[in-house]
């Protein structure tokens, strides 16, 4: 077990490594130079000398491989670097919108495990076979949903035709209505196939025949037989939608204009 831990631990760090140095490199590689961007504005008022000693002081001179090793170790040791627009540091400025983000994809995750809960079981209950169809079809269409549009959809229905959650100046708790909708139910819809899946393998067990056996109704089975057993790959998937639930988070964000990581990312481009 510590063998297979570690080897997954180690598989984990060369995938963050991977994504750094391509990262890096492709960075390098775009045009432009972003400390002349900065100081080569002419209403800094800066000579030729002082920007060479801003590139100096920010290693913008530095051989390519000393400024790759110069991040990488940095990073290591939690220095992000520094934003030249934003005047700040990047850790400071993660640490500030960290909460924004996280209070979305917090209460999205658990909305998503809920719905993928509710679709799975209520597809197995007795007699409703045209509901249980209905019910399997619906993970494939939230999978289908691009988060963006989702989002916008959300906007148009709620806000502007219904006209009961308002786009702009929501309270807290109205802000967070649609962008947790929009981050959640594409995220449920995996959770749900599993979880359907496993249900069906969990129903077949030779348990569950004795729990029928001894008269047990069949909702009673689904609760307390099949759904308990076939919970554990459902929560494993989830933590692995973990991230794909903030890269979600990070675009709803921008489309519902709050504030939040999703606000760093085409400032960071810039």
């Amino acid at each position: 077990m510590s063998a297979y831990l570690l080897r997954r631990f180690g598989q984990g760090l060369l995938v963050l490594w991977a994504a750094f140095t391509l990262t890096f490199f492709l960075l390098q590689v775009l045009p432009g130079d972003a400390v002349l961007i900065k100081f080569q504005n002419p209403d800094l008022g800066l000579s030729p000398a002082q920007i060479a000693e801003m590139r100096l002081a920010y290693g913008a001179d530095s051989p390519l491989w000393r400024q790759y090793l110069h991040t990488l170790l940095a990073m290591l040791h939690g220095d992000f670097g520094y934003s030249l627009q934003a005047g700040l540091a990047v850790s400071s400025l993660i640490a500030s919108n960290l909460p924004d983000t996280l209070s979305l994809a917090l209460p999205a995750f658990l909305l998503a495990v809920a719905l993928a809960f509710a679709l799975a079981f209520a597809s197995r209950l007795p007699g409703l076979r045209w509901l249980s169809n209905f019910l399997q079809s619906l993970p494939v269409l939230f999978i289908s949903l691009p988060t963006f549009w989702l989002g916008i959809a959300l906007i148009q229905l709620f806000s502007f035709q219904l006209r009961w959650i308002p786009v702009i100046n929501p309270g807290p708790l109205e802000g967070l209505i649609l962008p947790v909708i929009a981050v959640a139910l594409p995220i449920s819809a995996p959770l749900a196939q599993i979880l359907m899946r496993s249900m069906d393998q969990v129903a077949v067990q030779p348990f569950v025949a004795v729990a029928r056996a001894k008269g047990m109704s069949e909702t009673g089975v689904l609760w307390r037989h099949v759904m308990g057993n076939a919970l554990l790959p459902a929560l494993n998937i989830a933590g692995l939608l973990l991230g794909e639930l903030i890269a979600g988070a990070l675009i709803t964000e921008t489309v519902f204009g709050r504030s939040g990581l999703g606000q760093l990312t085409p400032a960071g481009g810039q």
